[in-house]
């Protein structure tokens, strides 16, 4: 039952914890490798959603990891040169066209250094670090400078743009994907267990909680922090989980995925059967034929209507 709610639920709200917080159980070799899946999937379907998005960014390719997300055991060993690091460069991407690598110290985006960065209460340069690099010109070149074995060195990056949201695994149990709107989780034990279609699908679904502006949407509607107590909070909630399932095959469509990997994916879990039959409503309805580019205006128009008191 843990598993099935943790797949049900949007997941309001998100608590960005590091790795490393909530106590590392996996190898950072099984690690990285999930990183990297997710990364390809994430970057595909935010990429090719940048139309449906209100808030946009470079896709690079990049992941950052700071030292403050660590126990101080950890800091001297992995970060001995610098506070922020590349965790990793997914291949094929504009970060890897420009030749950064995994293991780079980064010390200026933009020409803005790091380590002056303004840190929010509570948070990590890392986050930081990745405002300030989700704010670099789209489709025009940027500036990175790194250190790479005592050597400093200039890299160029020309990115597409796409949605906006830093992406994560988290190491740990329960099974989860969530998303608060600016940040989009999923724990190892879920990521390693998802074929590419259903990670397709599960990320799918919690990118259109960004697009449709859930969090927002929910907060003006008194519901704090996503969490409804009252019977009316709890319809809207369910509300929110339709509409992101019912979007998430248009973004799947627009990224070049079948969307019938979606019914697939709800059908094939355990209690979601209902699930699918909506979806396979939404794609019968809306995504008739095969489609690349798929606006649907229907869905859209929602995050411009506040729920009804």
């Amino acid at each position: 039952m843990k598993w099935l709610l943790a797949l049900l639920a949007a997941a309001f709200p998100l608590a960005a914890l590091p790795i490393a917080a909530q106590g590392q159980t996996v190898s950072l070799a099984d690690m990285q490798a999930q990183d990297i899946r997710l990364a390809a999937v994430a970057d595909r379907i935010m990429a090719a959603n940048a139309l449906l998005c209100t808030q946009l960014m470079p896709i690079t390719g990049i992941t950052l990891h700071s030292a403050d997300q660590y126990a101080e055991t950890v800091r001297g060993q992995m970060f001995a040169a610098g506070p922020l690091e590349i965790a990793l460069v997914r291949p094929g991407s504009p970060a890897a066209a420009a030749g950064l690598q995994q293991g780079d110290v980064v010390q200026a985006i933009g020409g803005q250094a790091v380590d002056a960065l303004p840190l929010a209460a509570g948070g990590h340069l890392r986050e930081a670090a990745f405002d300030l690099l989700a704010n670099q010109p789209r489709g025009a070149p940027f500036s990175i400078q790194i250190a790479r074995g005592g050597a400093a060195l200039d890299a160029s990056i020309t990115a597409l743009a796409g949605c906006r949201s830093l992406v994560e695994i988290v190491d740990g149990e329960p099974t989860f994907a969530q998303s608060d709107g600016q940040v989009i989780q999923m724990s190892f034990a879920l990521v390693s267990r998802l074929d590419d279609n259903g990670l397709a699908t599960i990320f799918a679904h919690e990118l259109a909680h960004s697009v449709l502006l859930h969090r927002k949407r929910l907060a003006e509607a008194g519901v704090a922090d996503g969490r409804g107590q009252t019977r009316q909070q709890r319809r809207w909630r369910r509300q929110v989980e339709d509409e992101a399932d019912r979007l998430s095959p248009h973004l799947l469509a627009n990224a070049g995925y079948d969307p019938a990997v979606a019914v697939a994916y709800r059908q094939s879990a355990r209690g979601q059967r209902a699930r699918a039959r909506m979806i396979a409503r939404e794609i019968a309805q809306y995504l008739p034929a095969p489609t690349t580019q798929s606006w649907p205006a229907h869905l859209i128009a929602l995050r411009d209507q506040p729920f009804a008191q």
